[in-house]
């Protein structure tokens, strides 16, 4: 017998080999349709899987992100055999599960075009009614080598030859079909309910450019047509709010082939950024940052000290000057940290807190590149702390704070991971568990959840990234707190402590708004282009109904400018219907129509973007009125 901790904190005992599936309809028959996967002491692992040892389980359904994970990645598999069934001819690559869907890639003499989706969607339903069971096996690495190159499974092969010689290499099959795979998975195709084929792509094998171009099918899955169809209506919503779009049709900014990764901002996309800009100015200082602003361009020598030399050098850009060479900055930190060598430092002064807006540059694949969310040259609102060790908690804290205080302004919910030590990081594995350490104690004693993210820490320490949710319930990382014992040591930065020696510093990277140019696209299409009373470009147009009122109009467009009010008059001879439609396209807040009555009364008709009409009211109360809403920046 085997004792199974549950997660209601009860201790039940079964047989050896009992399924865990099984153990699920032991609990409860609903419990048994729901679950997707297991957690068993830590490692999420098929429902199929016979229990041999004592544990703790938790059964994951599709809410939990591990479970939605093997649901789409059988999802995938459930795909693949279909297009294996269509065309036999095709080989197979990969096929994972991604945020809100899956993909398989896959190489072979048919070119696959949307004509197709039926095809496969309607294979997929014969394969989910057929209901095969979805069998893990294993074999050792060289007959599982033997197996693929008898399908022809070419990239299996390669797959498998870059594993150990002693690996035991696990596989899955669902009836005729076979595929490479860690798992886990879900008990049977027919546990697939609703899904749907989205859309094609080319990638290259591995990532690689010189490797083969293979043809990507994305598509998504959930257990309830009425999730998949909110998804759907969510994608058709987003079309909508794609902020390449809308800011060509606002007047925002423009993407140019002259230009592929440098957006132009045109003038009313320079009202909002500013707006951005000021009130990031506000708070820091506010939070006792001083600005600062380095060079775009410094020598070789500096980012070979600061490490980005050897590891990111494959993301910059490189000039030449008076022979020597140069570099366009990809980070600001260095130019940070000869800011702060510029003056002897106290340990009275710390912590030294510098921000700064600087532009960036970094080498993108032209493949990659996506309106403001992925461009070459960017605008990062960086800031870097520069703090004794004991002063290492709270600082990491009032960062937390001041990230809490932004996001919540434009009413984005987040979530949090701490991203660890990667592969090619600088530093000892002492200084790196240190500093993680560090993150987490401030992240507990701020009561904040949060999930580790292994291995995607930066090169010189780890970090804290803030995932920010949309209206769409799109995520989107954002924020950044990375915690840095290497680039002080790199640049040889000092303070003189109460001893009258020289110590080392320690230092914070961090980043809110991320990128002003990814941040304005997010709020683009969060807003739907409506931004709120105090980021819009213009925040009031006046609408004369006749050249009659025109005086009027212009008296009262002049009154709110004088009031700081961002505010146009459309003065066109146009019907007032017509005028207000181009006031509502271009989702302007409030539109003020003036006609005989509202002169006679010295009022103004106020028409709110999302309110309506709101009756009459004087000039000087509807002044005070979007004065206080823009004081306050309220997201109305």
């Amino acid at each position: 017998m085997v004792k199974i901790s549950l997660q209601d904190g009860s201790v039940r005992e079964y047989p050896a080999g009992t399924t865990i599936l099984q153990v699920a309809e032991d609990i409860s028959s609903k419990l048994a349709k729901n679950a997707v996967a297991a957690l068993f002491n830590g490692e999420v692992i098929d429902l199929t899987c016979p229990l041999s040892k004592d544990g703790s389980l938790e059964l994951l359904d599709f809410d939990d992100p591990r479970g939605a994970s093997v649901y789409r990645h059988s999802s995938a598999h459930v795909m693949a055999q279909a297009v294996k069934r269509l065309w036999p001819d095709t080989k197979l690559a990969i096929g994972p599960s991604i945020d809100k869907g899956f993909y398989y890639d896959f190489d072979g003499e048919h070119t696959f075009t949307p004509d197709d989706f039926a095809a496969i969607e309607a294979e997929m339903n014969k394969i989910i009614k057929e209901d095969h069971p979805i069998v893990r096996r294993e074999l050792p690495r060289d007959e599982a080598i033997e197996f693929f190159a008898q399908q022809g499974e070419d990239y299996k092969v390669e797959l498998i030859r870059d594993l150990p010689e002693d690996a035991v290499i696990s596989f899955y099959q669902q009836g005729e079909f076979t595929d490479l795979c860690a798992g886990p998975h879900l008990p049977s195709t027919g546990r697939v309910k609703s899904f749907k084929v989205m859309n094609l792509a080319g990638a290259y094998w591995r990532g690689d450019e010189t490797k083969p171009m293979l043809q990507r099918i994305y598509a998504t899955s959930f257990p309830k047509k009425t999730q998949l169809d909110d998804h759907i209506n969510k994608l058709e919503e987003a079309k909508k709010r794609d902020h390449r779009r809308l800011g060509r049709e606002l007047g925002l900014f423009a993407l140019v082939d002259e230009g592929p990764g440098f957006p132009i901002f045109l003038p009313k996309g320079m009202i909002l950024r500013n707006e951005l800009e000021n009130f990031w100015r506000e708070e820091h200082r506010k939070a006792g940052y001083q600005e600062i602003k380095t060079p775009v361009i410094l020598n070789r020598e500096l980012w070979e000290r600061s490490g980005h030399w050897d590891h990111y050098q494959e993301n910059m850009y490189f000039t030449k000057i008076d022979e020597q060479d140069y570099a366009v900055k990809p980070m600001n930190c260095p130019g940070g940290l000869l800011a702060y060598k510029q003056s002897l430092h106290s340990y009275k002064e710390l912590p030294l807190r510098y921000g700064e807006l600087g532009l960036v540059h970094r080498h993108e694949m032209s493949g990659v590149l996506h309106g403001l969310m992925r461009v070459r040259a960017f605008t990062q609102d960086d800031a870097h702390i520069f703090m004794l060790p004991e002063q290492i908690i709270d600082e990491i804290k009032g960062v937390i704070e001041l990230v809490d205080r932004f996001y919540s302004l434009f009413g984005f919910p987040y979530h949090v991971e701490l991203s660890t030590k990667p592969e090619n990081a600088m530093g000892s594995d002492e200084i790196w568990e240190m500093a993680t350490n560090a993150l987490i104690k401030a992240m507990e004693e701020k009561g904040m959840e949060y999930k580790v993210n292994e291995g995607d820490g930066a090169f010189y320490g780890p970090k804290i990234d803030f995932h920010l949710q949309d209206s769409l319930d799109r995520t989107w990382q954002c924020g950044t707190i990375q915690l840095d014992f290497q680039m002080p040591e790199k640049l040889d930065i000092t303070y003189i402590g109460e001893d009258g020696e020289k110590h080392r510093p320690v230092m914070i990277h961090r980043v809110i708004y991320g990128s002003i140019e990814r941040f304005i696209g997010i709020l683009t299409e969060h807003f739907a282009g409506a931004f709120p009373a105090w980021l819009a470009p213009v925040q009031v147009r006046v609408l004369p109904i006749s050249e009659r009122q025109h005086d009027y109009a212009q008296q009262v467009t002049d009154q709110l400018s004088a009031a700081g009010v961002r505010v146009e008059m459309d003065s066109r001879s146009e019907k007032v219907g017509y005028k207000i439609r181009e006031g509502q396209l271009q989702k302007i807040p409030y539109l003020l129509i003036v006609g005989d009555k509202e002169i006679e009364a010295g009022a103004v008709a106020v028409r709110h973007r999302k309110q309506g009409d709101l009756g009459a009211i004087s000039l000087a109360d509807f002044i005070a009125k979007i004065s206080a809403e823009i004081k306050e920046k309220a997201n109305n």
